[in-house]
């Protein structure tokens, strides 16, 4: 199956790798060739361990090489939050981690040299209505006095930055950033695959079966025995492991793309290559590209779809924070719109799950998986070499009630979001 038709695939295609064809032996299969998969192999492989990866398509296939590229730190909730929820054996741990994730990235990038048109300006955290701002202000404190590099916005700022006169607020976190992630996610492959790991495409694992002290990762026309096996296929998780689909919500999320913008718009509109997401019940978040480019991405029904006019809602949220896109004689024309799915969580953090001895899985990355899929790898790839400890506790795969109907849920919650972030305006 050939990538979907996002501005990233095209910018041209990569090396099909080869398919697995015969019976192989590793110290870890990992079963997906996204962020997560690839950043454990290449932390494995660095490590000196035999490591292969199975995708069923190719690296970057699926949100790793379709999302919004943002380079964000931290998770959903505050810090404080974080600790709370996760106590002391975890909390400081974790929070250092996530907030910090950018730093991962973007020493990855540097280190192995990879072209994916990074930029560092730093991630906006944009209140639409004045509700949110207390949390925000909340976050700004608990964040200075960590010493994080984080910067506070008024509006008048707000406007500045953005070009958009909307906002009440905002925060800025120095370390956040932006990327093409299909360009990041084939680099890590390639990474990858120049520290010896094996990478085989369009092998897609049909069962997992325990074969005395290893497991059998099992392939149409090959198998993989390894006593540790890695699950990481986050919002792309099939039936391989019901318990593991059934305890995420596959949430699609859609972007639009612009032809590149005339000069004035582009000295407006983050001129910093910082990238934004709004606080409202139903996220939106944007950037512009190296290419001069309005990625616009937020909430789409749930289903495959593209092409430009596949998703006017967010066309339609475009214009009107920024009115000068539809100005004659030359309006800005939309060229590209994509979507596909996230994992969403019913906690909104991230999940690690042991569902049997040396059976592993790392997901659940609720939008922000640029950075915390990156670190997640990193550290999944720490403990399985006994280096460290988990970065989150091993939990059940527990299913979330009425799953089967995530897709009418998933609709009914949009709707609701649009108008409460309506109303709040």
């Amino acid at each position: 199956m050939s990538l979907p038709p996002s501005i990233y695939a095209a910018r041209g295609p990569e090396e099909p790798l080869p398919l697995l064809t015969r019976n192989v032996t590793a110290d870890v299969v990992v079963i997906g060739g996204g962020l997560t998969g690839l950043s454990t192999a290449l932390h494995l492989a660095e490590a000196g361990r035999a490591v292969i990866v199975l995708d069923a398509e190719e690296p970057g296939w699926g949100a790793s090489g379709r999302n919004g590229g943002q380079v964000n730190p931290g998770l959903k909730n505050d810090p404080d939050t974080v600790l709370e929820d996760f106590g002391p054996e975890y909390g400081p741990r974790l929070v250092e981690m996530a907030w910090s994730a950018p730093d991962a990235v973007f020493d990855l990038i540097a280190r192995h040299g990879i072209a994916c048109d990074a930029a560092r300006g730093g991630t906006i955290r944009a209140a639409t209505a004045k509700g949110q701002l207390p949390a925000l202000r909340a976050l700004y404190a608990q964040s200075r006095a960590r010493g994080w590099p984080v910067t506070w916005l008024d509006p008048d700022d707000m406007t500045a930055r953005t070009g958009a006169s909307s906002y009440c607020g905002g925060l800025v976190d120095a370390r956040g950033g932006q990327l093409d992630p299909l360009a990041y996610t084939r680099g890590l492959a390639r990474a990858a695959a120049a520290q010896g790991a094996r990478l085989f495409g369009r092998s897609r694992a049909r069962a997992v079966r325990r074969r005395g002290g290893s497991w059998r990762v099992e392939t149409e026309r090959g198998s993989v025995t390894a006593p540790a096996v890695l699950l990481a296929t986050n919002g792309y998780s099939g039936r391989l492991w019901n318990d593991l689909r059934r305890s995420i919500v596959p949430v699609y999320s859609a972007i639009v793309a612009s032809a590149p913008l005339p000069d004035a718009l582009r000295a407006r509109l983050l001129a910093g290559r910082e990238v934004v997401y709004d606080l409202g019940r139903i996220t939106t978040y944007y950037r512009v590209d190296a290419d001069g480019r309005l990625l616009m991405g937020g909430r789409s029904r749930s289903a495959d779809a593209a092409g430009s006019t596949a998703f006017p809602a967010l066309v339609a949220h475009a214009l009107k924070l920024w009115p000068d896109l539809a100005l004659e004689p030359e309006p800005v024309r939309w060229t590209h719109g994509w979507n596909g799915q996230i994992a969403m969580t019913a906690d909104h953090y991230p999940h690690w799950h042991a569902p049997q001895p040396g059976v592993y899985a790392a997901l659940g990355y609720n939008g922000r998986g640029v950075a915390m899929a990156t670190v997640t790898g990193r550290e999944m790839a720490r403990f399985l070499t006994g280096e460290a400890p988990p970065l989150f506790p091993f939990t059940p795969a527990r299913p979330i009630p009425f799953h089967s109907a995530w897709k009418a849920g998933v609709a009914a919650r949009i709707l609701c979001g649009r108008l409460g972030d309506g109303w709040a305006r």
